[in-house]
């Protein structure tokens, strides 16, 4: 294409600010984090799980001031993959970075749909209806958002954030008249001989899940008014202000409920929202529930929308993927060619396994992209940012994600390391596809 015909194609749309970009990352980790895994950290650490939300917090600020120095060097669509490209010069290697990202976003979205699809037909009576037909209709309102806009998703965005934060200070506010009446360092008896900071530790292996979400920021980076400043701040107000929530939930779910308990609770929050504050219908608690499961699902594939978009810019996937839509200036292509594999993965059933494969495959990421930083720092004439960081932080980052990976591996069933390296497997199949259609194309 020539330079002429590129200057004629329409580009995103630029409209986040700092303040909508931390929100952004917010919604993404709180909708999936602090709601599902309070009760199975509160069962490891005991009454002391607030410390292992705040040793979670150390480990993802390592990796989340790598993403914000990174994003203000390069404020690229393509995120991650970008960034190892230019850092490692490994096609193959941001090629597989790249989809990977982007089948952890397929799978959270299809398993956020399905989930969905249970609330609607629980809150409105609708168990005759086939939950496979919400979560399609869901589907295709979501995709219907991202296509409008980047504004429209990020209006949304905001609502949904805004309703997820509510429902933890509301359950922070009710329970804050039980705090102090516990001992906050109580760990499970049966693991007394290992010690709090041993104990707190490895609980700290799950909280750190909580604070996944914050590597989504990046990507919409073409989409944020001055990125190289929006980027740095909004990632470190998203990663403390969910590291305030999380410490104070937790802390107020062990003071009203005791750990014991929280631990076996199907549903920890309702839980203590029953017993702090019973004129409160548990019905809110579901009804905030579903606004937390829209979001993750947005915010999941305008991520993954952008990365195919950013890929496509790349060469590492073909250009049509990545044109832009004259009159939406959204990536319309990656947008459809995603629900048609969306719509595919809510019919086809259980995806948690491979949910859980691409989890593992976040830290190999998070490793990649810490590893990236410090070669791109350590590199005579490469361009600095507007925030930069002490090389002993990206190094920092990559070792305790490399702990992180190991210990998850080792606490893992079989079934998502094997997912996982199918997985990867699968992607780099598909990369030397393309890459011998390229071949025999010239």
């Amino acid at each position: 294409m020539t330079v002429e015909a590129q200057r004629d194609q329409p580009v995103l749309r630029r409209s986040i600010g700092t303040t909508q970009l931390a929100l952004y990352a917010l919604g993404s980790m709180v909708g999936s984090g602090i709601y599902g895994l309070i009760g199975k950290a509160a069962g490891a650490a005991g009454s002391a799980v607030w410390l292992s939300f705040l040793a979670a917090l150390v480990a993802a600020l390592l990796t989340s001031l790598s993403y914000a120095s990174l994003g203000s060097r390069y404020p690229r669509a393509g995120g991650a993959a970008y960034v190892t490209d230019r850092a490692f010069r490994l096609p193959v290697l941001s090629f597989t970075i790249g989809l990977a990202l982007v089948a952890s976003g397929l799978t959270s979205i299809a398993t956020q749909s399905k989930i969905f699809a249970a609330i609607v037909a629980d809150l409105a009576g609708l168990e005759s209806l086939s939950p496979t037909v919400i979560a399609i209709g869901f589907l295709l309102i979501l995709s219907g958002i991202v296509f409008r806009g980047i504004r429209e998703s990020m209006w949304f965005n905001v609502v949904c954030t805004l309703m997820e934060v509510s429902g933890l200070l509301l359950i922070i506010a009710s329970g804050l008249s039980y705090w102090g009446t516990v001992d906050y360092f109580e760990i499970p008896p049966e693991r007394a001989a290992e010690g709090l900071p041993l104990v707190v530790l490895q609980a700290s292996v799950l909280a750190f899940f909580a604070f996944i979400g914050f590597e989504d920021a990046i990507n919409v980076a073409e989409e944020c008014r001055e990125p190289e400043r929006t980027i740095p701040r909004g990632l470190i107000i998203a990663t403390l202000a969910a590291a305030f929530l999380y410490v104070a939930v937790s802390i107020t779910a062990v003071s009203v409920v005791p750990w014991q308990e929280l631990a076996t609770a199907p549903s920890p929050l309702t839980a203590v929202m029953q017993r702090s504050a019973p004129s409160i219908p548990p019905g809110v608690m579901t009804f905030i529930a579903l606004f937390s499961v829209a979001n993750t699902a947005l915010v999941n594939y305008v991520t993954a929308s952008r990365l195919i978009y950013g890929m496509s810019g790349q060469g590492l996937l073909p250009s049509l993927v990545g044109r832009i839509h004259a009159t939406r200036r959204t990536p319309h292509i990656a947008i459809a060619a995603l629900l048609a594999l969306l719509l595919l993965l809510a019919i086809a059933g259980q995806i948690a396994d491979l949910a859980a494969a691409t989890v593992l495959l976040l830290l190999v990421i998070f490793i990649a992209v810490n590893a990236s930083l410090v070669v791109l720092k350590r590199r005579p004439g490469e361009a600095r940012g507007s925030f930069e960081i002490p090389l002993a932080l990206p190094i920092a980052g990559v070792a305790v994600c490399a702990v992180l990976l190991v210990t998850r591996l080792a606490s893992s069933d079989w079934r998502a390391p094997a997912l996982a390296a199918a997985l990867l497997a699968g992607i780099l199949a598909i990369y030397v596809s393309l890459r011998l259609t390229k071949a025999s194309d010239r």
